[in-house]
């Protein structure tokens, strides 16, 4: 875990939440159109993209879909890796500033940066969009943001991914036949991160409507990283001495990688372990081999997807005036040993 710097500045509300175009839309326009500040460039256009944790397989795919529209719409694009850096968050929007950049897409690190970000980019006239993570305009936590001071968003539905999760998880437990008495549930997420409560919240509802089975769940707060999920998992299971069936899902394939790779350092054998990813960029990689894994469905989320179409808003927006839209999902497909391949998924 990192430490940040806290700062509430007060800021007037930004626009509704912003998905995808190219799936289901709500149809619904934003309720404050005229929030971005940025006024139409009639020149090259130049964008920021500012990613947490950019070496990780979702965000380079993510910066690879990005650069890739950039390069057909004709932007300047700069893309950054913000690894977890709080503080580097600002110092990197006051950089893109000074460099006079016309739009910034952020994910951020940490949500607490949000008010800091949004007055930053209000008060140079910055067009302002975030992808995958939420921030408020008002205050640290979007949970407790009013709608009129949710930044847009691009990215996925937390909800509907979680659903999806905790179906499967249901369906491999009844598959399995495990007793519930000896059977724990791990749901392992940075608990500071909205979109990540939205899907592990979203999974345990679906697991439980599904499986017709009430399991214990144990919270594992990590940093969701594979090795910072590997270690808070690894002390849950020595916690846990008598359990014998794990079932794990979490924000993201990381987290599930994480807490397999535990289970199976613990002498847990493959055959109770239903692990369900969040991604599926490290969950085929148990699936090149032929060895048996824990992890045994990953829902496939592809990062170039919302890249690009982050980029193209952006674009549509500083170049058309085009307001953002209120909110749309991108498409994702449930895979395993056995489809992943088909589906699509890119394993590096």
């Amino acid at each position: 875990m990192f430490r940040t710097t806290r700062r509430a500045v007060a800021a007037t509300g930004l626009l509704l939440t912003l998905g995808l175009t190219t799936a289901c839309s709500t149809g619904q326009e934003s309720t404050k159109p005229d929030a971005a500040p940025a006024a139409p460039v009639n020149g090259k256009i130049s964008i920021t993209y500012l990613q947490k944790q950019g070496d990780q397989e979702y965000f380079v795919g993510e910066a690879a879909g990005a650069k890739a529209k950039a390069a057909e719409l004709g932007i300047d694009l700069k893309v950054v890796n913000l690894g977890n850096d709080a503080n580097k968050t600002v110092s990197e929007v006051q950089s893109a500033i000074a460099q006079k950049t016309n739009g910034v897409i952020i994910v951020v690190p940490d949500p607490a940066v949000g008010p800091q970000v949004v007055q930053l980019t209000k008060d140079a006239k910055v067009a302002l969009l975030t992808s995958d993570d939420q921030i408020c305009a008002t205050g640290p936590d979007p949970s407790a943001c009013a709608k009129d001071g949710l930044v847009a968003r691009i990215g996925f539905s937390g909800q509907q991914m979680g659903g999806e999760v905790g179906k499967r998880a249901a369906e491999e437990f009844k598959k399995a036949g495990w007793n519930q008495a000896d059977t724990r549930i791990i749901s392992a997420w940075k608990q500071d991160v909205t979109v990540c409560a939205d899907r592990v919240n979203a999974a345990k509802d679906a697991f439980i409507d599904a499986a017709g089975a009430s399991i214990q769940k144990i919270d594992v707060a990590t940093d969701n990283t594979p090795t910072g999920a590997q270690d808070k998992i690894a002390a849950t299971i020595t916690a846990n001495a008598g359990v014998k069936h794990w079932i794990v899902w979490g924000c993201n394939d990381e987290n599930v990688q994480g807490g397999v790779t535990a289970m199976e350092n613990a002498g847990i054998t493959a055959d109770n372990v239903i692990g369900v990813g969040l991604g599926a960029y490290l969950a085929c990689k148990d699936w090149s081999g032929t060895k048996p894994s824990g992890m045994k469905a990953a829902l496939f989320i592809n990062g170039k997807d919302v890249g690009a179409l982050a980029v193209q808003t952006m674009y549509d927006k500083l170049k058309n005036s085009k307001d953002f839209p209120a909110e749309a999902f991108a498409p994702t497909t449930m895979v395993d040993t056995t489809t992943w391949k088909s589906a699509g998924v890119t394993c590096n």
